[in-house]
C-alpha cells in the first residue's frame, strides 16, 4: 500500500498545477485550468483516507507533467489577446 502524501507535498503540488496554468498564454486555457485546478484540490481538502490522497497524488503528479507540456506548446502558438485580457496602454505597446 502506498504511503498518504503529506499536507506540505500536497500543497507543493497544488501551487505548481496553479503556476503551470497560470502560465498559459490564452486566456480561456489559462482561466479553465486555473478553475479545475482550484475546484479538484477544493474537493478533496478534507480527505483523510490515505489511500485516496495517496491515488489523486499520483494522478494529478502525471496530469501537472501534461499540463506543463500543454503550457508549452501553448506559449509557442499563442495568438492575439483578447478583448477580456488586461493590455497595456496603447503608448506602451510600441505604436507611436
Amino acid at each position: 500500500m502506498a504511503a498518504a502524501p503529506t499536507k506540505q507535498s500536497l500543497q507543493k503540488l497544488y501551487s505548481s498545477m496553479l503556476k503551470t496554468s497560470e502560465s498559459f498564454s490564452s486566456y480561456n486555457f489559462r482561466e479553465y485550468f486555473v478553475r479545475r485546478t482550484k475546484s479538484t484540490f477544493g474537493e478533496i481538502q478534507n480527505e483523510t483516507d490515505p489511500a485516496k490522497l495517496a491515488a489523486f497524488h499520483a494522478e494529478k503528479s502525471q496530469e501537472l507533467s501534461a499540463l506543463k507540456r500543454s503550457a508549452v506548446v501553448n506559449q509557442l502558438y499563442g495568438g492575439r489577446h483578447l478583448v477580456v485580457e488586461d493590455q497595456k496602454p496603447e503608448r506602451e505597446r510600441g505604436n507611436n
